[in-house]
């Protein structure tokens, strides 16, 4: 059915591209050509503003756009073919005048060029997987001739991978929806890293969260600021905990916390009395021994730049909603010698499950700047690492996780909570946390 319904629609677009040379060597009636004319052009009218697609079960949203955009490319660009191929024939068969060959020839150029614009124009406004260097290159040379076929090439080759795997991910949380695979004893608490805040419009933790709560969980976040000491970001965790003990009534909660957010939970749950309301602590990419780049720079970057980018961050953030920032004391305590003391100062409690993840990236071209830069620095100073933090750094509790890629890239420091959203070959992040949620609760926790 889906074919039948392709190759007529087909037919139709191509028929009225050309219509002008139909009518110059077929003899029918007026009816006829008027009917044809009206069902032809009502077809390409409708493929044009609402877009084609072929049928496809169950999905819906954004994903159902992005497949009628990916159709209409697909379905414009095969009419293009064949019209290029028509017009060959066509040429070489009839001896016509100049004026009906530049019509015959405008007019499907036209016509199919608005459909593939059509579907172009749905791939933006659905996809979310098209790289911005993507956007530039359509920007600049979508008007010259071949070039621009394969930048188009590129958009639907990128928003059809987006949709498989999209359209897979939404047909297995339906399936496992009864299911609530990570509906949890104890809710769980999100803890931010280092410079950034939990804001509601751009999510730290990406679609992870979505993801998560499809699957039955229930999510509350840390709210700390972007940078403090960790003694005073772990005020802050210790407060949400609380809030999450009073609005849910539960006796504990489970913490998944990334970068210096693990440091900030160790610090509330062994210093500030937490223990007995935290009933496992899942750290990922976090430096529990510290990150020798960050002493290395601290020793080299001369003091004037320093304490330029402290003020500025400070001020920076300050309008974006912290109550006081401080860029240089959250840095520090980073630092591979202050983290040498930091099991002393934050001692495992017993009643407490400590579990950790990293990450590793394949080079530097597993992400952009500074990461690549920290691949490549880290690399020296200690091996393996995420472009933040060191493979040996990030090991902490009794059980450790270490996630590899055999794909040509690694998974880097913001890879692994969904920085950019990005669908990553080999590593499906958002199932990595319903895997880790659901393993939570069949411990019990």
């Amino acid at each position: 059915m889906k074919t039948v319904k392709y190759l007529f629609t087909l037919t139709l677009l191509l028929s009225f591209a050309n219509l002008t040379m139909i009518w110059a060597d077929v003899s029918v009636s007026a009816g006829v050509k008027a009917s044809v004319t009206v069902i032809t052009s009502l077809e390409w009218l409708i493929v044009l503003f609402i877009g084609f697609r072929r049928q496809s079960s169950g999905i819906r949203g954004r994903l159902a756009g992005l497949k009628k955009g990916i159709d209409t490319v697909h379905i414009s660009g095969i009419a293009a073919v064949l019209e290029v191929i028509l017009l060959v024939i066509w040429f070489a068969l009839t001896d016509h005048g100049g004026v009906l060959i530049i019509t015959a020839a405008a007019v499907p150029l036209l016509a199919l060029g608005l459909l593939m614009f059509s579907g172009v124009l749905r791939l933006i406004i659905h996809g979310r997987q098209i790289k911005l260097s993507r956007y530039v290159l359509l920007f600049m040379l979508w008007w010259v001739p071949v070039v621009n076929i394969f930048v188009i090439r590129s958009f639907y080759k990128n928003s059809k991978r987006e949709y498989m795997i999209e359209s897979a991910r939404q047909e297995l949380d339906d399936s496992r929806k009864e299911s609530t695979v990570c509906a949890t004893r104890y809710p769980i608490l999100l803890v931010h890293g280092i410079f950034f805040r939990d804001w509601q419009l751009v999510n730290y933790w990406g679609r992870i969260p979505a993801a998560l709560e499809k699957n039955g969980a229930r999510l509350f976040y840390g709210r700390q600021q972007s940078s403090l000491a960790i003694a005073e970001s772990a005020k802050e965790v210790k407060e949400a905990i609380a809030k999450v003990i009073i609005e849910t009534g539960a006796e504990k909660v489970n913490i998944i916390a990334h970068s210096k957010g693990g440091l900030d939970s160790r610090y509330a749950i062994s210093c500030l009395g937490m223990d007995k309301y935290v009933a496992s602590l899942t750290t990922i990419n976090t430096p529990h021994k510290g990150c020798d780049m960050v002493d290395w720079l601290l020793k080299r970057v001369p003091g004037g730049i320093v304490k330029m980018i402290e003020k500025r961050y400070n001020r920076i953030f300050s309008k974006l909603g912290d109550k006081a920032p401080d860029f240089m004391a959250g840095v520090r305590d980073l630092s591979a010698e202050r983290a040498k003391s930091y099991d002393t100062e934050m001692p495992d409690s017993p009643l407490v499950s400590y579990r950790s993840v990293m990450s590793v990236m394949r080079g530097p071209r597993s992400a952009g700047f500074p990461l690549n830069i920290g691949c490549m620095l880290i690399k020296k100073l200690n091996g393996a690492n995420d472009g933040l933090v060191w493979e040996e750094s990030a090991k902490h509790g009794s059980q450790h996780m270490l996630i590899t890629n055999s794909k040509r890239r690694g998974i880097s420091h913001g890879d692994v909570i969904d920085l950019m959203r990005e669908n990553i070959e080999g590593f499906d992040v958002r199932e990595f946390y319903v895997g880790l949620v659901s393993e939570l609760r069949a411990d019990g926790f």
